[in-house]
């Protein structure tokens, strides 16, 4: 009887020690089957977001071509001549464009990144940082700005010279004093030299932002999130693209160094994505070091793209002659302003 109860324990214990083995067993495959789940949807994720990065980066390099070019290849046609009404509205729309990424997008990235709690308390929390740094390069801008100026009138007035008197010599005839003529020249050079300054600096802080923009995109691995930036992206360049061209026209430069500009401004923001992809592995959003280097970028490039907005491109145009002699033409021009600024805002939604 004993031997009975004894069997009869021993089967029940055996039953129970079967039963949690095969409890755990399927916890385990269940487990097993989760984490695999899990692996292959993060798997197609990043497959997702590669497909989407090879497309961004093709779309985005093409918008750029046409945006930087569209000013130099439109230049024969009456209608968009660097002189005309229709160039004056395009500038001043794609300056506003501009002006915007500096305000609504640049610096509330860096801010972003410089206020991070990732980074520690002191002194990233204790001090603007974006600002400061802003302000910073805002003021170097114009330092470069002032003493390109007077280098190039030491140096290099004769080279500008040479290029343009002889055509504007032409224009003022035998009838016209020497000195009238020399003073003409003077301020043409004058003129010239500016507009090749204003668009090697506009250019430098574009392609500082471009880089960071598409390391950005090219480190991320969430599909739903490139593919919203594609398009805010490809709209940026291309309008960014108009206003950097439309510089590059009122330049003069000769076909070789117009070639190397745009062929830069083109390819900055693809490079900056092929760089992304390749250290996605390494690169860290959320780093300090990471932080730090991005939001000091992002603060420098929009110093210095809102100064370039502000004073060498809007500033100059509306208290230039052509717009303040013409007070409809300043108006419709204010008018390509803010609808510069609002497109460009508006994307800050995606972007």
């Amino acid at each position: 009887m004993a031997s009975l109860k004894n069997l009869g324990a021993l089967t029940l214990l055996l039953l129970l020690l079967s039963l949690t083995v095969q409890t755990w067993g399927k916890e385990d495959a269940d487990g097993a089957g989760s984490e695999c789940r899990v692996a292959t949807e993060v798997s197609e994720e990043k497959a997702s977001a590669l497909k989407l990065k090879v497309i961004a980066i093709f779309t985005i390099l093409i918008a750029s071509i046409l945006g930087i070019s569209s000013p130099i290849l439109l230049r024969g046609m009456p209608l968009f001549k660097p002189d005309g009404k229709v160039f004056v509205l395009v500038k001043a729309f794609a300056s506003g464009v501009i002006l915007a990424t500096g305000y609504v997008h640049v610096l509330p990235d860096s801010f972003e990144c410089l206020t991070s709690p990732c980074l520690p308390d002191y002194p990233w929390s204790k001090f603007p940082f974006t600002t400061f740094i802003a302000m910073v390069a805002a003021v170097l801008t114009l330092m470069v700005d002032s003493f390109a100026m007077s280098y190039y009138r030491k140096h290099g007035m004769n080279e500008v010279e040479c290029e343009h008197g002889n055509q504007i010599e032409h224009r003022h005839g035998h009838g016209h004093s020497h000195g009238v003529g020399v003073k003409k020249l003077d301020e043409e050079a004058s003129k010239l030299l500016r507009y090749q300054i204003i668009a090697q600096v506009l250019e430098l802080g574009i392609v500082v932002h471009s880089v960071v923009i598409g390391l950005s995109m090219g480190a991320s691995q969430n599909a739903r999130t490139i593919r919203p930036l594609i398009a805010a992206i490809c709209f940026h360049q291309l309008f960014e693209g108009v206003g950097l061209g439309g510089c590059l026209l009122q330049a003069e430069y000769k076909a070789k160094m117009k070639a190397i500009m745009v062929f830069f401004f083109s390819v900055t923001t693809p490079f900056g994505i092929a760089l992304g992809i390749g250290l996605s592995h390494v690169y860290s959003d959320n780093s300090p070091a990471s932080l730090i280097v991005v939001g000091v970028l992002n603060a420098t490039s929009g110093g210095l793209l809102n100064y370039m907005a502000l004073v060498d491109l809007l500033a100059a145009d509306f208290m230039g002659a052509k717009l303040q002699s013409n007070m409809k033409l300043q108006m419709w021009a204010f008018i390509a302003v803010l609808l510069g600024v609002s497109g460009m805002s508006l994307m800050a939604k995606w972007a």
